[in-house]
């Protein structure tokens, strides 16, 4: 298998708990992973996602982040039930063009870490690979109510990343809202003041 195949097929989308376990940087219960293909240099891809206010854009669950400096940031998503939950990440691994990894900071709402990998391959773009560890909050009842909600950070993991493909490769995200007013999962436009 070559190196393009196996990440597009990484180890922490196996079934395995064992596998899988080994991605949680401080012991979290969960792991998921998602993997997509996007027509894109990776610095490109890279240099969007570091921009951490940029990911609001993309990711359907969030509500708002506030970077607040280089490696630090707090985040605002959607929970089942209409909660917004909330937590304080740093950044603790960051290689330009290749890799970004945070932490949430110890006392969060939502303890998790996570990973974000860029990798160019010729003729193809690039393979992103994300890997999200986590507690889920209110624990093994909650999680399932959120993936009944489809809030379950698996779930939301595939999708963000099939909308980030989507953004960068045609500057837009597809809907099958008739009208702006109806697609509730896209950013909205700023107003004019």
């Amino acid at each position: 298998m070559s190196a393009a195949e196996q990440m597009d097929a990484p180890a922490t989308a196996a079934r395995d708990s064992d596998v899988r376990a080994e991605e949680a940087g401080r012991g979290e219960k969960s792991v998921t992973a998602a993997v997509v293909t996007i027509a894109k240099p990776a610095r490109e891809l890279y240099d969007f996602w570091r921009d951490f206010a940029n990911l609001v854009q993309v990711m359907e669950n969030v509500d708002a982040i506030t970077v607040e400096g280089p490696d630090r940031s707090t985040w605002s998503v959607k929970g089942p039930g209409g909660r917004t939950i909330s937590w304080e990440s740093i950044v603790t691994e960051d290689r330009p063009g290749e890799t970004i990894a945070w932490q949430s900071v110890e006392g969060s709402q939502v303890r998790n870490s996570g990973r974000v990998e860029f990798h160019e391959v010729p003729g193809r773009g690039s393979v992103v690979r994300a890997v999200i560890a986590y507690d889920p909050p209110g624990g093994t009842i909650a999680q399932l109510v959120a993936k009944l909600f489809q809030r379950e950070p698996a779930i939301r993991a595939r999708r963000d990343l099939r909308r980030f493909k989507q953004f960068m490769e045609t500057g837009e995200i597809s809907t099958s809202a008739r009208t702006r007013a109806e697609a509730t999962d896209l950013p909205t436009a700023p107003t004019a003041a």
